[in-house]
């Protein structure tokens, strides 16, 4: 969904307005000169004077073009967007500029809204997450879904239907560029969003969760080099789930075979106890390991 021009916008090709001369457009005299907006209408232009500035717009008919949904809420100043800043994970510029790429929102309670953007433009669905100042989440407070709050704001069943969701990121995706591209996969939406200015040259995209990794949603991914970066824990849950949906992935139908999924196997072989009992993940790892880049090929 692309965001409608300006209305006030010119049109490229307007053709030239005489000032001057004996005559003027339709063989008229010069008692007889049309105004600017009559000879702008025989274009198909509203030429309007509005504070001493000439304003030229077409004016045929045609059906408005709706505001994506997404743009209604962009804002970089929710409670993740300025924890991130506070806690120094991102710059203000980084995080402006993250913001606007993976069209962050921010709803009226101070919730970041992560929306679910396919690869044509299309709103599947925004999850509402809220963030404390050293940028984790609140846990008094889960996380909610648009689709489910309109919903109950309309009186609509939530058993009427249900939005098919898609990795947080994917209208990053362009078939024009998928053979030159890395997609890294990771489970939290604030892990891709800070990773993505951290280490831009991969496309970074989010699950959001560990069981969020179902094979219809790696169909826009078939065409790029996919590397899956799972969370740690104790017992190794995390890396095991990933690495069988990765199974199940190449082994579906539409899934090139001469492209291999990696499952990153970097937290499990180099987080330490304690870290794991954390249950870290990419962007914890970062900043508590200096030697932590993804520049190696060994991940």
């Amino acid at each position: 969904m692309a965001i409608p021009s300006n209305p006030h916008e010119a049109s490229p090709k307007i053709g030239v307005l005489l000032s001057g001369g004996r005559k003027s457009l339709g063989g008229q005299g010069l008692s007889e000169r049309p105004t600017l907006r009559s000879m702008g209408l025989k274009l198909g232009l509203d030429v309007r004077m509005i504070d001493g500035i000439l304003r030229v717009r077409n004016c045929q008919s045609r059906p408005a073009v709706p505001r994506p949904l997404w743009s209604r809420r962009l804002s970089s100043k929710s409670s993740f967007c300025r924890a991130a800043v506070q806690s120094g994970l991102l710059t203000r510029r980084q995080m402006v500029h993250a913001a606007w790429r993976y069209r962050l929102g921010r709803s009226k309670d101070d919730a970041v809204i992560y929306w679910q953007i396919d690869q044509l433009g299309h709103v599947h669905d925004g999850k509402l997450m809220w963030y404390g100042p050293d940028c984790h989440r609140l846990k008094h407070r889960g996380a909610s879904w648009i689709m489910y709050l309109l919903k109950q704001h309309y009186g609509v069943p939530q058993d009427t239907f249900q939005s098919t969701h898609v990795f947080f990121g994917t209208h990053l995706l362009s078939t024009l560029h998928a053979t030159l591209s890395t997609v890294c996969v990771v489970e939290a939406e604030k892990s891709a969003v800070i990773l993505s200015e951290l280490y831009p040259h991969y496309i970074w995209l989010a699950a959001g969760g560990m069981s969020e990794v179902q094979v219809s949603k790696f169909l826009p991914l078939r065409y790029y080099r996919v590397i899956l970066f799972p969370d740690t824990d104790p017992d190794g849950r995390a890396y095991r789930t990933w690495y069988e949906a990765a199974q199940q992935v190449m082994q579906s139908s539409f899934w090139p075979k001469s492209n291999p999924i990696r499952v990153s196997p970097l937290l499990e072989l180099n987080a330490t106890p304690e870290q794991k009992q954390r249950k870290i993940d990419l962007v914890d790892y970062h900043f508590e390991n200096t030697s932590a880049v993804l520049s190696s090929s060994k991940y």
